[in-house]
Parts: structure tokens; sequence; C-alpha cells
């Protein structure tokens, strides 16, 4: 089985002592389940927008780095936020700003951490290198 090496924190650490036999069976099991967890969530909240609105919530990614602490509807919000205000996103990709924000809105924070991880690792991924955003939006959301 191949092996991830992790950075984690003192209390993440252990917090999987306690909670897991070992460290590393901790690990083992919520690494495939915050993975699985993130495409079931990626697949449903995709499903309440439209193309032009997840290009525009693309847009509102580009050279962002995702910090953990930062893992909240509010930042997914602020972002796209001005991403309209500053560059058009979405007048450039045809999305109503006034219908992307109330649906951005009705998002929890594990949606819309899902969505910024999903939003990020298009710019970051050397798989979608080149990839046309409509063709990564029908690929990873259809």
């Amino acid at each position: 089985m191949p092996q991830v090496a992790a950075r984690i924190t003192h209390d993440q650490e252990k917090w999987l002592k306690e909670f897991f036999k070992t460290k590393s069976a901790g690990a083992e099991f919520i690494l495939p389940w915050a993975v699985d967890v993130f495409f079931r969530c990626i697949r449903n909240v995709s499903n309440e927008f439209s193309v032009a609105e997840l290009k525009t919530v693309l847009e509102a990614h580009r050279e962002v780095k995702l910090l953990p602490n930062q893992s909240k509807q509010a930042y997914l919000q602020l972002r796209v936020e001005e991403a309209c205000d500053e560059r058009g996103a979405h007048i450039q990709h045809g999305a109503s700003k006034s219908n992307l924000e109330v649906k951005l809105r009705r998002l929890n924070d594990l949606q819309a951490t899902a969505l910024m991880i999903w939003a990020t690792a298009y710019w970051t991924s050397k798989t979608w290198d080149g990839v046309a955003l409509e063709d990564y939006v029908k690929v990873s959301c259809g």
C-alpha cells in the first residue's frame, strides 16, 4: 500500500494516539475517509451550481494558497466576492453574482471547504495543467 508522509501538529498526533491503537492506524483510517468525504461532498455540492458559477469559483481561487485555518464558508464567500468585484470573474464566465452569492451562503463549512479544495486543485495539480476550466468542471463534477 502506498505511504504518505504528512505533517501534523502535536495535538493532532495526540488525538490520533488516543482514538486509535496507533498513530499510523489512525492516519490509515482518517486519510481515506477524508478523501471519500471530499469526493462525495464535491459531487453533491457541484450539482447545486451551474457550470458558469463553478468556473467563477475556480477563477476566484487562481493563485490562492488554501490554509486549514481558512477552511470556512466565509472565506469562500470572500474570495468569490473579491474575484467578482475586482476582476469581474462572474461576468467573464457568464454567472449571476447575486445567484452565486445566495448559493454560497447556503453551504456549510464542510461543503465550502470541499469546493475550495476542488477549486485550488485545478490551479495546483499537474494533472489539470492546460485543461480548460469548462473541461475540468465537466470531468470532475460530472
